[in-house]
């Protein structure tokens, strides 16, 4: 596709969030710092907030640190909400953060692991939006039955806890629906994004090519290990979050497995210390995904990353980024 232009799908789903372009930035624990998101946002794009990353991993205090990125930018940016109910003090702690969120002028949140419905509902309240992370149609269902507006459609190719479907299959999957499909998952350069917006998507989420950019604060030695990798590094291991994750095939993967031990997963087999493991895991992966990615030595080579590896060669600007994913359009 050359010198083309977007989609209705594409000019309508920019229009609903107020960007130029239909590009997500998006949320990553624990490379979403601020000038990161912020850069996103200003290259016409949305970029999308993780609150743990910009309080636990960059120190900000939650409020400060939006008006930090509103220093940045003032075009839109985003919020990422985990909504799986791990602990009442976590979902009493995610709910102030959304509160404090609108108070700030957010109206864009992108939705995983749970049923948006409250938070839908708040956003509603205000004229904001929902986007809810899926990797089938019994979750798309669910999330739509709780207020989504729109899905972010997670294949098999990202980074992060990925689907099991390709980018096609699940989009066919989901189309019925009839709501904005976001794909997330593979894309890296231009051709991929063209792919992806052909397929019938209204935009792309992107992750890793956005770690290997200028303004992420990502470890340089990280960067080069993604500039470096091809596809075939990218595995699943189950060993970081208790959920299959994608992440560079690097020495310390190769080390400790991709397999739980059978203790693990009899503890996650039980109705009570699923819950258990689970809080065991998100502290556990907290903390050494944080270790790793600041780390300049590369002894903590525990990264995460998507398959779009393949297609990332150099670090760049996020606004050079935008450009040479639009470079085909008008």
């Amino acid at each position: 596709m050359t010198n083309s232009v977007l989609s209705s799908a594409s000019l309508a789903f920019t229009e609903q969030v107020g960007i130029r372009y239909p590009i997500i930035g998006g949320p990553m624990y624990p490379c979403s710092n601020p000038e990161l998101v912020a850069a996103v946002s200003e290259a016409g794009g949305i970029g999308i907030m993780q609150p743990i990353s910009l309080t636990y991993v960059h120190g900000h205090e939650f409020r400060q640190g939006i008006r930090f990125i509103r220093q940045l930018t003032d075009k839109p940016i985003g919020m990422n909400v985990l909504i799986e109910k791990s602990s009442k003090k976590y979902q009493q702690r995610m709910e102030q953060w959304v509160d404090v969120a609108l108070e700030e002028g957010i109206r864009f949140f992108v939705t995983s692991l749970g049923k948006p419905d409250w938070i839908s509902q708040r956003v509603h309240s205000v004229g904001g939006l929902v986007y809810h992370d899926v990797t089938e149609l019994k979750w798309a269902e669910i999330g739509l039955a709780n207020g989504a507006d729109g899905l972010i459609c997670v294949n098999n190719r990202a980074g992060g806890h990925a689907g099991a479907k390709n980018a096609q299959l699940l989009f066919n999957e989901l189309s019925v629906l009839n709501v904005p499909l976001v794909c997330a998952g593979g894309v890296g350069d231009s051709q991929s994004f063209v792919q992806a917006l052909n397929i019938g998507y209204a935009g792309c989420q992107l992750g890793t090519r956005f770690i290997a950019s200028n303004e992420c604060l990502a470890s340089d030695v990280y960067k080069q290990s993604i500039i470096k990798a091809q596809a075939s590094d990218i595995v699943l291991s189950e060993r970081v979050t208790g959920i299959p994750v994608s992440v560079i095939n690097t020495q310390y993967i190769k080390r400790g497995g991709l397999k739980l031990g059978w203790f693990a997963k009899w503890m996650l087999s039980g109705k009570t210390t699923k819950r258990w493991m689970r809080t065991l895991f998100a502290l556990k992966s907290i903390w050494q995904l944080k270790k790793s990615s600041l780390d300049e030595s590369g002894k903590k080579d525990y990264w995460q990353a998507g398959k779009s590896v393949a297609s990332i060669n150099t670090i760049k600007s996020c606004d050079s980024i935008v450009k040479d994913l639009m470079k085909s359009y008008q």
